[in-house]
Protein backbone atom coordinates (compact mmCIF):
# COMPACT_ATOMS: atom_id res chain seq x y z
CA UNK A 1 0.00 0.00 0.00
CA UNK A 2 2.78 2.27 0.59
CA UNK A 3 3.73 1.95 -3.30
CA UNK A 4 0.08 3.50 -3.71
CA UNK A 5 0.99 6.46 -1.16
CA UNK A 6 4.85 7.06 -2.80
CA UNK A 7 3.27 6.94 -6.27
CA UNK A 8 0.86 9.66 -5.18
CA UNK A 9 3.59 11.19 -3.39
CA UNK A 10 5.34 12.01 -6.24
CA UNK A 11 3.47 14.12 -7.89
CA UNK A 12 2.42 12.27 -10.85
CA UNK A 13 1.29 13.85 -13.75
CA UNK A 14 -2.47 13.28 -15.51
CA UNK A 15 -0.83 10.57 -18.09
CA UNK A 16 0.87 9.09 -14.80
CA UNK A 17 -1.92 8.82 -13.24
CA UNK A 18 -4.03 7.08 -15.86
CA UNK A 19 -1.00 4.45 -16.85
CA UNK A 20 -0.28 3.51 -13.00
CA UNK A 21 -0.31 -0.40 -12.46
CA UNK A 22 0.26 -1.85 -9.12
CA UNK A 23 3.23 -3.76 -9.12
CA UNK A 24 3.62 -7.65 -9.69
CA UNK A 25 3.83 -8.05 -6.00
CA UNK A 26 1.35 -5.74 -4.95
CA UNK A 27 -1.49 -7.79 -7.47
CA UNK A 28 0.00 -11.51 -6.22
CA UNK A 29 -0.36 -10.18 -2.79
CA UNK A 30 -4.39 -8.93 -3.49
CA UNK A 31 -5.14 -12.40 -5.54
CA UNK A 32 -3.18 -13.86 -2.45
CA UNK A 33 -5.73 -12.37 -0.09
CA UNK A 34 -8.23 -12.67 -2.47
CA UNK A 35 -8.19 -16.21 -2.44
CA UNK A 36 -7.58 -16.68 1.39
CA UNK A 37 -10.82 -14.48 2.02
CA UNK A 38 -12.88 -16.93 -0.74
CA UNK A 39 -12.08 -20.01 1.32
CA UNK A 40 -12.84 -18.18 4.27
CA UNK A 41 -9.03 -18.28 6.12
CA UNK A 42 -8.19 -14.97 6.77
CA UNK A 43 -6.92 -13.82 9.96
CA UNK A 44 -8.23 -10.62 11.84
CA UNK A 45 -4.77 -8.83 10.30
CA UNK A 46 -5.17 -10.02 6.18
CA UNK A 47 -8.99 -8.89 6.21
CA UNK A 48 -7.74 -5.58 7.28
CA UNK A 49 -5.53 -5.36 4.60
CA UNK A 50 -7.67 -6.66 2.21
CA UNK A 51 -9.92 -3.98 2.78
CA UNK A 52 -7.76 -1.72 2.86
CA UNK A 53 -6.53 -3.04 -0.64
CA UNK A 54 -10.29 -2.66 -1.91
CA UNK A 55 -10.75 0.93 -0.77
CA UNK A 56 -7.31 1.69 -1.92
CA UNK A 57 -8.11 0.04 -5.61
CA UNK A 58 -11.43 1.86 -5.92
CA UNK A 59 -9.51 5.34 -5.00
CA UNK A 60 -7.46 4.91 -7.97
CA UNK A 61 -10.48 3.82 -10.10
CA UNK A 62 -12.37 7.00 -9.29
CA UNK A 63 -9.08 8.86 -9.73
CA UNK A 64 -8.34 7.36 -13.19
CA UNK A 65 -12.05 8.26 -14.32
CA UNK A 66 -12.11 12.06 -12.73
CA UNK A 67 -8.49 12.36 -14.60
CA UNK A 68 -10.12 11.04 -17.54
CA UNK A 69 -12.85 12.99 -17.71
CA UNK A 70 -10.69 16.01 -17.02
CA UNK A 71 -8.38 15.64 -19.68
CA UNK A 72 -11.60 15.34 -22.27
CA UNK A 73 -12.68 18.54 -20.99
CA UNK A 74 -9.16 20.14 -21.85
CA UNK A 75 -9.30 18.92 -25.35
CA UNK A 76 -12.64 20.00 -25.84
CA UNK A 77 -11.57 23.40 -24.97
Amino acid sequence: MAEIFDFLASTPTPQDILDYQPSEALVERSHYLHERNRHDEMTDAERDEFEELRRLNHFMNQLKIHTRLKLQALDDE
